[in-house]
């Protein structure tokens, strides 16, 4: 009576030690933690519920028999404490705890057999997807990780000798977006994943492709995100760089592949801060920009922003890289010829048109008359194709004529002339 009325008054404290004090008796029957929990339950005083099954479970670790089944328990706790979304890494706890008990005793011993086994199955894998897949959408990527981890271990039970064929989709979804949670919070940290996070990691992707040899149990997104996971961890492991261009090049050549997947690969590698790998980025933005031009409707959007990163990538890597850079420029030109007025983003194709001849600027300051020309008429190429370029024509076609009576007939000379600037302004 005492019990019920600490649970009236929303007496947390009182209501526990009303039961703890009771526990000491004798002829205490430890049930009686589970009805004091429906008691707490039905009077809204979640606390007193949630400490009392936690008290619970703590007997059945201890070997005591008792009436109600260990998961039933564990399942009224889980979904008490899913309701305050404060309290996932409790959620975690328990998930974990649970998974532990599964694999120890067997998932039909904890579970149950048959369609009483099935149904707590399917209550234990959606519970740990739909946590995950909440973390992930609140970048709490850690949690995320360890919940979708654990939904495949649910996922991958068997009851009844039930096949994992039948969930092997959801095995392999969870396990792949596990790993992409756990790069995703490498990348939100700053901190790097330690080297056993990253072979556990690869553990998961290697349990991943023996499900599925050639990955045709999940659809393409996933085949994608699957190839773009063991390309980071290739490199945070420091693979060598033949090998994570070897895992491009083979999903590029995959029946999965599309244009959109390779640009994200393609800025991925380039764009992975110290794990930044340019060569490796060259290769799918040229594959994805063949693949554009060679559909039925480009995307030019889309290949101007390749085209953007090319010309990036170009200019960053050693060597001859004036004129890599200056390929890329004329390959855009190419690409602009014969476009109708308008089909090649305005804006773009500006800043195609200025960038080149503005890199004629150092050339001419340096004497270097074919190279600073070279720059100009590319320039001047490009604006001829792009709307709105009127007064920059008029500029560029003056300067290129002074230039070309002055050096007519001239190679590289050998001062610099400071007054001699050929840029114009940027847009």
């Amino acid at each position: 009576m005492q019990f019920k009325i600490y649970l009236q008054k929303n007496e947390v404290i009182g209501a526990i030690a009303q039961i703890r004090a009771m526990a000491s008796c004798l002829d205490f029957d430890p049930d009686f933690y589970f009805l004091a929990a429906h008691e707490a339950i039905a009077c809204h005083a979640l606390p007193v519920a949630v400490a009392f099954l936690s008290v619970l479970l703590g007997l059945y670790s201890h070997g005591k028999p008792m009436s109600t089944p260990e998961v039933v328990v564990l399942r009224i706790l889980l979904t008490l404490l899913s309701q305050d979304m404060g309290e996932q890494t409790e959620v975690l706890k328990f998930m974990k705890h649970a998974h532990i008990h599964m694999k120890e005793i067997g998932p039909e011993s904890f579970l149950g057999k048959g369609e009483i086994g099935r149904r707590e199955w399917n209550w234990f894998a959606l519970i740990s997807w739909n946590n995950g897949t909440r973390m992930g959408k609140e970048k709490k990527y850690k949690l995320c990780a360890e919940f979708l981890e654990l939904a495949s271990e649910f996922y991958g039970a068997r009851i009844d000798g039930d096949e994992v064929e039948d969930h092997r989709a959801m095995i392999c979804k969870s396990l792949i977006l596990s790993v992409s949670a756990n790069i995703a919070a490498d990348k939100q940290s700053g901190v790097a994943l330690k080297e056993s996070d990253l072979k556990q990691a690869v553990q998961l992707l290697d349990r991943v492709g023996k499900l599925s040899d050639d990955c045709q149990s999940i659809d393409w997104s996933l085949h994608f995100m699957y190839t773009l996971n063991a390309y980071n961890l290739q490199t945070r492991l420091d693979n060598s760089r033949s090998q994570q261009l070897l895992l491009v090049k083979n999903f590029a050549s995959s029946k999965m592949c599309t244009p959109q997947y390779l640009l994200k690969i393609g800025l991925n590698a380039a764009e992975d801060g110290q794990y930044s790998n340019l060569e490796v980025s060259d290769y799918p933005l040229n594959t994805c920009l063949s693949s554009l031009l060679n559909s039925p409707s480009p995307d030019y959007q889309t290949v101007a922003l390749v085209l953007r990163k090319l010309i990036g990538i170009a200019g960053y890597r050693k060597g001859n890289a004036d004129d890599d850079v200056y390929y890329v420029y004329k390959q855009a030109y190419r690409i602009m010829v014969g476009l109708k007025e308008g089909e090649y983003p305005t804006e773009e194709g500006k800043w195609l048109a200025v960038t080149a001849w503005n890199r004629a600027d150092m050339p001419v300051r340096l004497g270097q008359v074919i190279m600073a020309r070279r720059w100009m008429v590319i320039g001047l190429d490009l604006a001829q194709h792009v709307q709105g370029m009127l007064g920059y024509k008029g500029t560029m076609e003056d300067f290129l004529a002074e230039f070309d009576k002055k050096f007519n007939g001239l190679d590289d000379y050998e001062y610099a002339d400071s007054g001699n600037r050929s840029t114009v302004t940027e847009v």
